[in-house]
């Protein structure tokens, strides 16, 4: 990182951080301080303040001409409340959202760049019109960079083809796949990474292409599982799913790996679990970017104690909840650092692409792995 201080920046390098991202923040600018050896650090000093009523107003207590701004923001942080008519309201991604955008209307155009990291895309599953519905993702996107900002970088979007309502502003889908590597190979020592110990599963036909990847840096094979829904009724917000069909070779006595972008309720992803037991499986883990658990961790601590499941493994990009953390199945898998990547290499004006795909970097820690066993 020593070269990057003495190449010319975009502008002086500034930090924001939105209501609940405190700790995620705190771990990226450990980095980019001792890369930049500034000791004052780049966080700037920004408020949300709320009346009773709900309404919020932003302030922006510091200069921020001519700099290159990088507001990092986690929408769906339901840890994070206000006062509103005297009862305590958790921030939804609405919430959320709406005081993203108050803070860059607070910039009012003074800023020399502005860059908004959201891990996970706000509306992300709503991000094509099946029937006449609102296409809320892309409006979303559209009204940010109509706010002015010029890149938008977000992490395993549940369909990166949303981009296309955004056609001259940056957009960078990242993936947290040489982070999961590196996680599971510590934390589960005697894996086998070969094509006759491991696969990887998609848990539908919208995820093959994340195991895809998965399968040609790590040589094995690729199963997935299509989803049978029941599309005459919808059940919170969905068309319920009445059975999980499996496709693709054996996984009789192999570890395996379950490869998503999220955990919404935990429901499809339990079924799975028994599905591939009941077929043979050794050990079963999943790398999943985003773990909501929105009903709960009751089921899976069920499961890891009937042996269905043997780990789950997400980023720190959204928020966790202190039960979550201190279970033993939950693997936690640490994006700070390559988040403050990012972040030095744009500020400096210089290419991702080798950040973004990981291929290299996987393939020398899996030959590392090896030779230490």
């Amino acid at each position: 990182m020593e070269e990057l201080v003495t190449q010319i920046v975009v502008g002086e390098l500034g930090i924001i951080c939105m209501p609940g991202c405190e700790e995620f923040v705190e771990k990226v600018e450990f980095y980019l301080k001792d890369w930049n050896h500034c000791p004052k650090g780049h966080v700037l000093n920004a408020v949300i303040s709320r009346f009773q009523s709900g309404e919020a107003k932003a302030l922006i207590k510091e200069t921020l001409r001519g700099k290159d701004i990088y507001i990092i923001t986690d929408c769906f942080n339901y840890s994070v409340t206000y006062k509103m008519y005297n009862m305590d309201v958790p921030m939804s991604p609405d919430d959320h959202f709406q005081d993203l955008k108050r803070i860059i209307s607070a910039m009012a155009g003074k800023a020399k760049r502005i860059t908004v990291i959201m891990p996970m895309l706000y509306e992300g599953r709503q991000h094509r019109r099946s029937s006449r519905e609102s296409l809320d993702c892309a409006l979303a996107l559209q009204d940010l960079v109509n706010l002015g900002v010029s890149n938008i970088i977000t992490c395993d979007a549940h369909d990166d083809r949303v981009q296309n309502a955004i056609p001259l502003a940056g957009f960078d889908n990242i993936h947290p796949n040489y982070q999961m590597m590196k996680a599971i190979t510590k934390a589960v020592p005697d894996i086998q990474i070969d094509d006759k110990h491991l696969a990887i599963i998609s848990p539908d036909e919208g995820g093959v292409s994340r195991c895809l990847y998965y399968s040609a840096v790590l040589g094995v094979n690729v199963g997935m599982f299509y989803k049978r829904r029941n599309y005459s009724i919808i059940v919170n917000g969905r068309n319920p799913i009445e059975a999980h069909e499996y496709l693709g070779n054996s996984v009789e006595g192999k570890d395996i790996i379950v490869v998503d972008d999220m955990i919404s309720s935990g429901d499809s992803m339990l079924d799975i679990f028994k599905n591939l037991k009941a077929r043979g499986a050794k050990r079963i883990f999943c790398f999943v970017s985003f773990g909501l658990f929105t009903n709960g961790l009751d089921a899976f601590d069920q499961c890891y104690r009937d042996g269905l499941m043997n780990g789950v493994f997400t980023t720190n990009l959204i928020y966790r909840t202190p039960e979550l953390r201190s279970r033993e199945w939950y693997h936690e898998v640490d994006m700070s650092k390559y988040i403050a990547y990012i972040i030095e290499e744009l500020n400096h004006d210089k290419s991702i692409s080798s950040l973004i795909d990981p291929f290299d970097k996987i393939k020398t820690l899996l030959a590392h792995f090896r030779d230490e066993k």
